[in-house]
Order: structure tokens, then sequence, then C-alpha cells
């Protein structure tokens, strides 16, 4: 396959570093929790780290969770475990950016709608910048606004609220913690950068559900728009925020302690871009639903419509905030041979925009050791396994197809695989046999 179009004399630099992320969620279901690095044994596999460090990468999202590390309150923290992974990861010469929640609620003593919430994360972020001082890089809180959505708007994640008003004291609990956590963060290492991530959605809709539509693609910023101080008296959600009983006070506090991350992390999937459409005859039972006002489907916008696609959608992220960027998932739930088109499709993208001008960092290869059970969104414990960059079903780190992509691209920018040259199906156009 072709090399990806370099302007000439441009360094190797100048393409986005490779980087990689291992998917370690500890989320809670009623009374359940699970944990993605158990279920997967990278607890028991000290050997995982040098396998990343063979892929070529430059840095990794890693996680030392709440949940894990402080349990209960009032016990004081074991850190022999993680202590020595980032002296391993340290050592491997690769810079981790450290994840402190992640699609969690906490541990018991606390949940998203807790107003003591932002406060007792911040407390736990200044426990690990004063253990590990040197980390420069830190992701306090995975996809708040996602999280917010499946745990307060649709109830599938503790603490199961199905309103708006919860989602949005879970989203500002969110980002307050984010805030706070920062400031605490910053009191040890002054220079502690915060990697920001988010989905990077849009919203297609019929004619009929545009306003639908308009209201989610505005929401779907909220996350760095908070945080950038932008959410003032003349912004488009202050109104609907005070409406739903939200203290004008809760909200200035983004303005004043305005809080920009270094790098906006965007996760695009390919479920990332949705649909809406009130045709009901035409889609399963199991997905229609609705906004109280209407019912209506909400689907993957690329069984129905093109999709506007990752370079559009990062083109308004950079065009919005101008801070930044970088994908810091890149995963597909399919064959070993669309996870490498997918792969390789976001990687061509992300070239070209840093190669037009783009401040882009690098393109996270997410999902190292694959994930358990995420085609239920993690509501059930059914033992379905995607494999990432490597399969662990054997109990060991082996190799894919999509680890040698990925040390292709990171040592040499490009990939002569010729199952790339075959277009992934989500380029096929969309019919309603796709549905």
């Amino acid at each position: 396959m072709d090399k990806p179009t370099i302007v000439k004399n441009n360094p190797y630099s100048s393409r986005p570093e490779i980087w990689g992320g291992v998917e370690c969620t500890i989320n809670r279901v009623n009374d359940t929790y699970r944990d993605q690095l158990q279920e997967t044994g990278h607890y028991t596999r000290p050997q995982d780290i040098q396998e990343f460090a063979a892929l070529g990468i430059r840095k990794l999202r890693y996680p030392i969770l709440w949940e894990k590390h402080q349990p209960t309150a009032d016990v004081a923290i074991d850190w022999n475990w993680t202590n020595q992974q980032l002296k391993m990861i340290y050592d491997s010469g690769i810079e981790p950016i450290v994840g402190l929640l992640h699609h969690g609620s906490g541990p018991p003593f606390t949940d998203l709608c807790d107003d003591e919430f932002p406060y007792k994360l911040a407390a736990y972020s200044y426990q690990v910048a004063k253990k590990f001082p040197s980390i420069l890089y830190y992701t306090p809180i995975n996809e708040p606004l996602t999280t917010a959505r499946f745990s307060g708007l649709y109830g599938y994640w503790y603490p199961h609220h199905k309103n708006e008003l919860s989602f949005v004291k879970m989203l500002l609990n969110q980002v307050k913690g984010i805030v706070l956590s920062i400031q605490a963060i910053r009191k040890i290492n002054p220079f502690a950068r915060l990697v920001q991530t988010e989905d990077l959605p849009k919203t297609h809709s019929t004619p009929a559900l545009s306003y639908q539509a308009l209201f989610e693609n505005k929401r779907r910023w909220l996350t760095y728009d908070l945080l950038c101080g932008r959410v003032n008296s003349k912004h488009f959600f202050w109104s609907y925020f005070v409406a739903l009983g939200i203290p004008e006070a809760d909200l200035w506090f983004f303005v004043e302690n305005k809080c920009m991350p270094n790098i906006m992390g965007f996760n695009y999937y390919v479920t990332s871009e949705r649909y809406l459409d009130e045709n009901l005859a035409n889609y399963p039972v199991s997905i229609h639903g609705g906004n109280g006002k209407i019912k209506y489907v909400d689907t993957e916008a690329v069984r129905v419509t093109k999709p506007a696609g990752l370079e559009f959608l990062l083109t308004e992220a950079w065009n919005r905030y101008q801070v930044p960027i970088a994908i810091t998932e890149c995963h597909l739930g399919c064959t070993p041979e669309e996870q490498l088109r997918w792969f390789k499709q976001t990687w061509d993208t992300c070239c070209t925009l840093k190669e037009n001008g783009m401040d882009l960092r690098g393109v996270t290869a997410w999902s190292l050791l694959g994930s358990y059970d995420w085609n239920s969104l993690l509501t059930s414990c059914n033992g379905h396994y995607e494999a990432g960059v490597f399969d662990v079903r054997n109990g060991k780190c082996n190799p894919t197809d999509l680890a040698r992509l990925i040390l292709a691209l990171a040592t040499k920018g490009y990939s002569e695989n010729p199952l790339l040259v075959r277009p992934g199906w989500w380029n096929i156009p969309a019919t309603p046999a796709n549905i």
C-alpha cells in the first residue's frame, strides 16, 4: 500500500505519535463492581508492560483508579503494585497518562450525585500526586458527559437514574471534580497537564427530529465548554441548567475556575455518530425510544446515512477550541481485518490534519488487552470478549495483526499490509439492508 502523502521536507516528527491505552473501566451496576483489568488478567501478568513497549508507543493511558486503590475511606492506600507498574512504564521509555476514574461512580462511600463527590475525588488525586510526583499527564475522569448520560439519563450504570436533573448534576459534579483534582495535583506538581477525554459524537436526524439533533449537537461540547469557562449567562445551556434547578453559583464556579485542557482527547467510534428517526416500523422494537414528546429510534448513523466522519468532527473541535488534540481511543469491535482498516483510516486522517496545520499530538491504540461485555455496555456478564491489539483469552498476551500494524506505524509511519487496500465496511453506502 502507498505511504501516506507527506509534505516534502516534513520531518518524521510531523506525524502524530502512536499512543496506547488499556480498557480499564471499574464501574458499578446495582451493587456489583466490575474491573476490566482483573477480567483481562493484567494484574497477574507483569510482562504486559514490556509487550506494550515493544509496539513503539510513546505514551500510555494507564489507570490508578480510585475504586481500586481506596475502596474504603479510612484505610491506608496500598501503592505497591502501582509503584512497580509505573517503574516498568518509565523504564520502558513510555510516558504515562494517568486516569483516576473511568466510567465509574467512585468507591461505595460516594457516588456521582453526592455533593461531596468532587472534593473526595480531589483528595484522592492529591494523594496520587504526592505519592507519584513525577507524573506529568492526568485524566482525572474519563468521558464525564458519556458517564453522566449512561448513569443519570439512561440508567445503565449506578446510581441508575433516568432524568435530566440527575444527568446534569452528575455531569457538573464530574467536571467540578476534574477542576478540583487538577488544582490539588498542581499543588504537588505545578507542571501537571490535563488530558481531558470525551466521546466525539454527532447526531443526524430526519427533518421532524432536527430540533432534538440540534440540542444534542450543542450538548456534546459541554465537558469542554465548562472546563474552558464558556458556560456563562449567555451560553445556550445556562438557562437550561437554571430551569432544572441548578443554582447559578454552581455554574459560576466554572467561569471563575477555568481549567483549560492541555490536550483534548477525543474518542471516536463507528457508533459515535447517531441517527434519530421517528419511522419506528423500519427498526427493531428493541431500539425504540423517545424524548417524552415523540417516539423515535437512536441508531448508528453509518447504517442509515453518510456520517460526517472523523476529519470533519476533529476540524469542528479544532476550530472551536484551538487546543492541542489527540485521538485517545481508537478501537473497532469487529473482525481482525476490519480492526486494521479502522485504525489505519484514523491514522491517515490524523496525519493529513496534522500536515495541514492542526496541533494533533497522538493516535491511541485503545483496548490493548481487549475488553469484556462492552456489547451490553457492561450491564450483562456474558463473558463476551473483544480482542484488541493483544488477545488474552488463553491467559497470555498474544499479539494480533493489529499489533504488527501499530509497530509499523510507530516506527515507519506506514504499512504495506495488503489487507488495507480494501475499504472498511463503514465506507459502504448505507442501505435499508444495513439497518
